[in-house]
């Protein structure tokens, strides 16, 4: 192209679609997040998508798009794009919750490969901020659906820890303690 075109012109035209790619960028990725934090995911996506084909690299254009993904319903769109996301920020706390939101998917369908895969990225979450938001109140209800009791109240009791005015966190611990106190009396009974 540079035969066609001196340098200067050259280095103008390079920077004017330089200048309207990131301008595309910017517009898609803010008008898709608008839309998300007004919760309307579906009506965000197509802008989302634009700005992650646009600039696949951009951590906040993945987040958003997983975001819209998640919300939308469609967990299983939004893992490729968060595993994606991570070799670039494998420290984003928000990736990895996200991740595992989309690992789970539905909890009432979800399989135990996907939970447990799920658990492992909210581990990884909690490793990186202990007091990642709603993320030991997620490891609690995982581990409530498995039946490990024990587990669901230790992680229902860290996500008190981590939010003492999490009254779901609290409600779930408390059913846990009256479970655990129904198995030991009912244990307590056979023995006796």
């Amino acid at each position: 192209m540079s035969e066609i075109l001196s340098d200067p012109e050259y280095e103008r035209l390079h920077a004017w679609l330089r200048a309207r790619h990131e301008r595309a960028f910017r517009e898609n990725l803010l008008e898709g997040t608008r839309l998300l934090a007004e919760g309307r995911p579906m009506e965000a996506l197509p802008f989302l998508q634009r700005a992650h084909r646009l600039e696949p690299e951009n951590v906040d254009a993945a987040l958003n798009l997983s975001g819209a993904y998640l919300l939308a319903g469609k967990p299983q769109h939004a893992v490729p794009v968060l595993e994606a996301a991570l070799a670039i920020a494998p420290h984003s706390v928000q990736l990895w919750i996200n991740l595992g939101a989309a690992y789970l998917g539905n909890r009432a369908t979800a399989t135990d490969d996907r939970q447990r895969r799920a658990l492992a990225a909210f581990q990884r979450a909690l490793e990186l901020d202990p007091l990642a938001p709603s993320v030991a109140y997620n490891i609690g209800l995982i581990h409530y659906d498995r039946g490990e009791i024990e587990e669901a109240a230790r992680a229902f009791r860290r996500a008190v820890l981590a939010d003492p005015e999490d009254r779901d966190a609290r409600l779930m611990l408390e059913r846990m303690e009256l479970l655990r106190a129904g198995r030991s009396s009912a244990a307590h009974r056979s023995n006796s």
